[in-house]
């Protein structure tokens, strides 16, 4: 009996996607036949992108992690309101979720990063696991933990995490000492296809041009980019959203080509510290210019990891709201390239998993 998988993905940004689904198709990979239904609020076409293994799609979400401004910035005062109105009836949406659970039956629960099922999961007497490099608790704790609303809240978060019966801790990650639950496993990250001659024949480059991928995981974020000087020898590929109009720009999405091949045939990623985009970015080879995101705690413990597995630079936000990013550009493409790090953490998480199913 190959059993039942519930997933649940959290759709704060991409980034969960991007660590769930190598897991996912790994698990499928050991587990012919195994049924799997994944709820999330991503849209379709972006799940059924990354996972490849047959999979039931529940529409929604369970958990909203913050209210962001941007791709950098949270809106804390909303996402404070949230929290308490999210939490003013938990015992009541812990029952509801257990309801939930008990009808569609899995054998197991996984969540990434969502703590809801899992508080439901613990009450249907279903065994459950999550898995991040991130827990909502600990970020909840970094922001709020001074407040005199937020003892309660937290505590609540943290029953939910540690009644799983197993965490996931996916490298690189924060350090999560009040998960005693933990286990951690190598980098999870899709490899690409090298596509780069059929990239530039598609966008019409010339021999020596570089192209460089805007991506900021599934946020927008407005970089005045149709006001950037022209990068002499650079081509950009931007968001279609942003409607730019410019020969040295082009839309990613014009290209119909997979973000993991994309990262394979660029020769930089422009982006944000996370997860999804810095290990999938080092593990194809990419190199990475990155702008810091706004008092984010789990930054420091990814751009530690990248300087180590990838060439990579900060870039002043200043200056990319300039778009002065030549002498960055030409200082990241002059660095020697490390070892590209094997993402082994999909298997290990799918070995894993298999353990606690029939």
């Amino acid at each position: 009996m190959p059993g039942h998988l519930f997933v649940d993905i959290s759709s704060h940004g991409f980034g969960h996607l991007a660590q769930a689904a190598p897991i996912l198709d790994a698990l499928a990979r050991l587990r012919p036949g195994l049924r799997l239904t994944v709820r999330s609020g991503l849209p379709a076409e972006k799940l059924r992108a990354r996972i490849a293994a047959p999979f039931e799609l529940l529409p929604g979400r369970s958990d909203f992690g913050f209210v962001m401004v941007d791709a950098v910035r949270i809106d804390l005062a909303a996402t404070g309101a949230a929290y308490r109105a999210w939490h003013a009836g938990w015992d009541g949406r812990v029952a509801a979720e257990a309801a939930f659970l008990r009808e569609l039956a899995p054998n197991l629960a996984l969540t990434d990063v969502a703590y809801l099922p899992l508080a439901g999961a613990a009450r249907a007497g279903i065994p459950a696991l999550s898995m991040c490099s991130l827990n909502w608790a600990d970020l909840f704790a970094h922001f709020f933990g001074r407040e005199a609303w937020a003892g309660p809240i937290h505590a609540q978060i943290l029953a939910a995490y540690r009644s799983a019966a197993c965490f996931i801790r996916l490298t690189p990650a924060m350090f999560m000492p009040d998960l005693p639950n933990a286990r951690a496993v190598a980098p999870v990250a899709a490899p690409g296809h090298e596509r780069r001659a059929e990239l530039h024949e598609r966008l019409g480059a010339a021999t020596g041009e570089r192209v460089v991928l805007v991506a900021f995981g599934g946020f927008d974020k407005d970089l005045n980019a149709a006001a950037w000087p022209v990068t002499p020898g650079v081509r950009w590929l931007v968001p279609a959203s942003w409607g730019i109009a410019r020969g040295d720009m082009a839309a990613i999405e014009a290209l119909r080509m997979d973000f993991t091949d994309l990262l394979r045939s660029v020769d930089a990623v422009l982006t944000k510290p996370g997860y999804g985009t810095f290990t999938e970015a080092a593990c194809n080879g990419a190199a990475v210019l990155y702008v810091r995101r706004e008092d984010w705690p789990e930054q420091d413990c990814l751009i530690e990891w990248l300087e180590k597995n990838a060439r990579c630079r900060e870039v002043a936000a200043t200056a990319l709201m300039r778009g002065e990013l030549a002498d960055d550009l030409a200082r990241l493409w002059h660095q020697a390239a490390p070892p590209a790090p094997v993402p082994r953490g999909a298997e290990e998480a799918a070995r894993l998993l298999a353990s606690y199913l029939p």
